[in-house]
């Protein structure tokens, strides 16, 4: 249902309706229609008395304006450093809301883009202003915001948010050039995912919800390492060189962002191996921030309290390191939030459910869907430790988030109806 505003202008032209379209810098086109009316009109509650009655004689012209209402786009935002598993987590979340994620029909086989029945997810790589040359040439890297264009990015946010569909760039990862642009259409759910979701205040107004994945400096050079020396035959020196190369741009412009997020799922060493440093076996920590509307922290056994819980035993399979979970209420950059945290492993995901059945808040619509969720995706990345398990949670909360706002937006139209 789309809700409409309708404005009236003191002109005086042919009674006629116009349409007059025009491209705008946004890269959409813009339609304005205007109708005009004949005769007298007069406001129902104040009969004929000047005091109260709106009239107006021969032909006026009505602009009437409609937004989304409430299928207004919800946009979420999600913010990290690359190879920090955006990707997966795109893919839970996508799975949740059910169809798979696939890019653009018939366009660009480069795009970043992924669409799905319900979701579209923009990679914000895409509003880039400088390409490989240019910021070779510039000395920056793609983390520095000189080389991106917030205007843009905030102008087709708030186009598809509000209904309109934009020509967005494409910024070509295997060329490093900027091709030409796709049409996006507004979606049920838009995900803007990247580097900067949240480092510009317009972008973050815009946003219903946020995420930051924040990979600790020990785990993420343990990925890498993992990664760049086992497939890609990078020497130790040279990832080194790399990582090094990025922090002081990641410090200035990406980590600070997580202070904004709703959720910050954060990945850390394991405190159950002393000195382990392989990232194997990882402690993870979903941080969820109070008073965020439409938006309820899991609890684990007792909402406030502070619980430590070895749940290994009959009922959960646990081999060395063993499982160890913690939960309790916090402070996260002057804000009260709850923290669940995992350490460890799972050996058997169908064993989860023990563990799902000490959690509330978890919004599933029937007994068992996390696990079911890892089990569906226990390929991916992370399926058998907390990094896996809180993305799948956060993917059902913003599916109930979603759910409870499209709620609210379609009671608003009824009861300004019956006012």
């Amino acid at each position: 249902m789309a809700v409409c505003t309708v404005y009236t202008t003191q002109l005086n032209p042919t009674c006629s309706s116009i349409s007059t379209p025009s491209k705008s810098h946004l890269g959409f086109h813009q339609r304005q229609v205007v109708f005009y009316s004949t005769g007298k009109r007069t406001n129902r509650r104040g009969g004929n008395s000047s005091s109260s009655s709106i009239s107006t004689s021969s032909c006026s012209p009505y602009v009437i304006t409609c937004s989304a209402g409430d299928s207004q786009t919800l946009v979420i935002g999600l913010a990290a450093d690359s190879g920090c598993g955006k990707s997966t987590f795109m893919r839970r979340l996508t799975s949740v809301f059910g169809g798979a994620a696939e890019p653009p029909k018939g366009g660009n086989p480069d795009s970043n883009t992924l669409i799905s029945d319900t979701t579209t997810v923009i990679c914000l790589d895409d509003y880039h202003s400088l390409d490989r040359t240019g910021r070779k040439e510039k000395g920056v890297t793609a983390l520095d915001p000189k080389a991106n264009d917030f205007d843009l990015m905030y102008e087709q946010v708030k186009a598809l948010k509000e209904g309109t569909p934009v020509e967005k760039p494409i910024y070509n990862h295997v060329s490093g050039l900027l091709d030409p642009p796709e049409l996006i259409k507004p979606p049920k759910i838009l995900v803007i995912e990247g580097l900067h979701p949240m480092y510009d205040s317009r972008v973050r107004d815009l946003l219903d919800f946020s995420i930051y994945l924040d990979i600790s400096n020990e785990v993420k050079f343990a990925w890498k390492i993992q990664r760049d020396m086992a497939e890609r035959g990078h020497s130790l020196e040279s990832i080194k060189a790399s990582i090094e190369a990025r922090k002081p741009d990641f410090d200035a412009y990406i980590d600070p962002q997580k202070q904004y997020a709703d959720a910050v799922i954060e990945v850390l060493p394991t405190q159950l191996i002393p000195d382990d440093n392989e990232g194997k076996v990882l402690r993870v920590k979903l941080i969820m921030k109070e008073g965020v509307k439409y938006f309820s922290p899991v609890y684990l056994f007792d909402e406030g309290s502070t619980i430590s819980w070895i749940p290994c035993g009959r009922k959960l399979t646990c081999s060395y390191p063993g499982i160890k979970f913690a939960y309790g209420p916090d402070s996260y950059f002057g804000n009260e939030v709850s923290v669940l945290e995992m350490d460890g492993q799972f050996d058997r995901l169908d064993e989860l459910i023990y563990v799902e059945s000490h959690l509330s808040n978890i919004s599933t619509k029937f007994y068992g869907e996390v696990t079911q969720q890892m089990l569906k995706h226990s390929d991916f990345p992370g399926s058998n430790n907390g990094t896996g398990l809180f993305q799948t949670i956060v993917g059902l909360k913003i599916r109930d988030l979603y759910e409870q706002i499209s709620a609210s937006r379609a009671q608003t139209p009824l009861e300004a109806s019956k006012a």
